[in-house]
């Protein structure tokens, strides 16, 4: 573990008047459209899952529950899932050449999957099973921060909710520092996703590589 200290600690921040602006009532588990969406109290423990679970949760890995913008087009596709449990997940599908070892899959993403904060999108398992390599995260279901900024001309992103997105990215990065786990190799506004309560998380599926010296260490 880390030791770096933030020095904006003590400063001021969007987050001392965040209940009186969102009025959020957050619960242990939060349920939106009658699914039970993950709350960062309830965040479960980084496991494998098997294969034939993740593809019941997304229809057999169905376009139509494909999440990422860029559709099937995307190198690594995001599929949106339900588990047994009735919770919405996140399902990333990396391309079959992406990571040969399956051991070396597994220990790097278990890694990953041991960082927890409330502003990142946390990793909960992973699986790999023959040619498949899929990671399994929270889901966010008011999409990315480059949708809100480029995309929805007719309802701009207010200044207020500009600040409080850098405030928060700031914590994500300031905890990923602190947990020596520097994970932002690619920061960008694909990667900053809004929740259902439009909080704010950082997300990247990259995952630890030995040999190059940068952020997550080696972009998949």
């Amino acid at each position: 573990m880390g030791c770096l200290q933030s020095k904006t600690s003590n400063v001021q921040s969007p987050d001392d008047n965040e209940e009186e602006t969102l009025q959020v009532d957050l619960k242990p588990d939060l349920v939106v459209n009658g699914v039970v969406v993950l709350d960062q109290d309830q965040v479960p423990v980084f496991k494998e899952y098997g294969l034939l679970e993740l593809r019941n949760a997304t229809n057999g890995f169905s376009s139509d529950y494909i999440v990422s913008e860029s559709g099937e087009k995307a190198p690594n596709v995001v599929y949106r899932g339900k588990l047994d449990n009735n919770r919405l997940v996140a399902v990333k599908r990396f391309s079959k050449l992406s990571w040969p070892d399956a051991h070396q899959f597994i220990v790097e993403a278990a890694g990953v999957g041991k960082l927890r904060h409330n502003r990142l999108v946390n990793l909960i398992g992973c699986c790999a099973e023959g040619d498949e390599r899929l990671l399994v995260a929270e889901f966010m279901p008011n999409d990315t921060l480059s949708k809100h900024l480029f995309h929805w001309d007719k309802q701009p992103l207010p200044w207020e909710m500009r600040l409080r997105v850098t405030h928060y990215i700031a914590q994500a990065l300031d905890h990923c520092n602190t947990e020596n786990r520097r994970i932002y190799h690619d920061l960008n506004a694909y990667r900053i996703l809004f929740d259902e309560v439009v909080y704010v998380f950082y997300f990247s599926c990259y995952l630890y590589q030995i040999y190059v010296n940068v952020s997550r260490i080696t972009v998949r």
